[in-house]
């Protein structure tokens, strides 16, 4: 019966986060004025209003309903543990394993909201300051995700590499699908940084280096974006990345200069100057899309007076390997010792924590 109450306990814990990052109280109030306004006299002659005013309330309606039948299943199996009959607890238990499930199912929900939670993602991973160290770095974020993807049988494709000059790779462009990938891995947007001692410092000092990530969605339908023809600088060249030896012997990979923002997106490892072509089309369209979303985000900000707590090209995590083990994301003070772990692509943790504090800061 105890381990029934710790049961219990938690997943109450888990419904006031919900409650919190859904907002369930605000929408319970505008449900109710959203319901006042339907019985007033007039209100289903303006056709138009009215089925904005309905789909609205619809979509409030479904979340403070969803949050409300599992509060109250879980209140009555609460009530019912409290007569404290053994012979419930098998019951209880059986109930409560549903519950769970549900449970899990709404915070889904919550956490991939968002437009393009769903869609594929486009990763880009560029090597900063630091010459070897950072490209050497570069490589090991790419192995981590690669490994991250794998786990979770995302399907991994690069599609652009150019290596270091020594070791390591200074950018790389790779495509990860599957399963709201886009939704998680758009957590890992930003700087990060690396502490080690150096392999390529005879002297063993100790180095920092770091490396930006950048995630886009695919889009793979019409949005807002106005690509013309004048605005780019399409030019190729041979490949030197992966490919094997076709596109290392002829100019098949392609680099489109975006004239008017200045975005530069490059793809070669296609067989062919189309394909290539059309997959970096592809990506510069999401890349000013999300640039759109960008400013329309800073504009509201600058008129609401409201500062953003996180920057994107901000330091979002650390990872320490001398002269400890740790790595620290410095947004949720998330920390796991197995810094080992997390770069063989164990890093779940700290994409659902980001995807939590972003639904509600106050709610890691």
């Amino acid at each position: 019966m105890e381990e029934i109450k710790e049961k219990v306990d938690s997943l109450k814990e888990e419904l006031k986060s919900i409650r919190a990052m859904l907002n369930i109280e605000d929408k319970r109030e505008t449900v109710g004025r959203l319901q006042l306004k339907m019985a007033e006299p007039g209100f289903w002659q303006d056709v138009k209003e009215s089925s904005k005013v309905v789909e609205q309330l619809k979509n409030l309606k479904r979340d403070v309903d969803d949050w409300d039948i599992l509060h109250n299943k879980l209140k009555e199996l609460e009530e019912l543990f409290l007569l404290a009959d053994p012979s419930l607890s098998k019951e209880i238990t059986k109930e409560l394993s549903v519950i769970e499930e549900n449970i899990q199912q709404l915070r889904l929900k919550v956490l991939f909201s968002e437009k393009f939670d769903d869609a594929n993602a486009i990763v880009e991973i560029n090597a900063g300051a630091g010459g070897t160290e950072a490209c050497d770095w570069t490589q090991m974020l790419f192995r981590m995700y690669f490994r991250w993807a794998e786990n979770r049988s995302c399907k991994v494709k690069i599609l652009n590499e150019v290596r270091g000059d020594e070791a390591g790779i200074k950018n790389i462009t790779f495509f990860v699908e599957g399963e709201r990938a886009y939704g998680l891995l758009k957590s890992e947007r930003g700087v990060h940084r690396l502490v080690r001692i150096s392999p390529f410092d005879s002297n063993k000092r100790r180095h920092t280096s770091f490396a930006s990530v950048d995630v886009i969605p695919e889009i793979k339908e019409n949005v807002d974006v106005d690509v013309v023809a004048e605005d780019l600088k399409i030019e190729t060249f041979r490949a030197s990345g992966r490919g094997g030896q076709h596109v290392n012997v002829t100019d098949s990979a392609v680099r489109i200069t975006h004239i008017p923002s200045g975005l530069v997106v490059s793809c070669q490892n296609e067989r062919s100057q189309y394909q290539n072509k059309q997959i970096a089309l592809t990506i510069l369209k999401a890349k000013l899309y999300e640039r759109k979303q960008e400013e329309k985000k800073k504009e509201l900000e600058r008129i609401s007076g409201k500062k953003r707590k996180i920057e994107w090209g901000s330091q979002i995590r650390s990872y320490v390997l001398a002269p400890y083990l740790l790595v620290k994301d410095h947004r949720t003070n998330v920390e796991i010792g197995d810094a080992r772990g997390v770069l063989d692509g164990k890093i779940d943790k700290f994409i659902y924590a980001y995807l939590r504090f972003l639904k509600n800061p106050e709610v890691t």
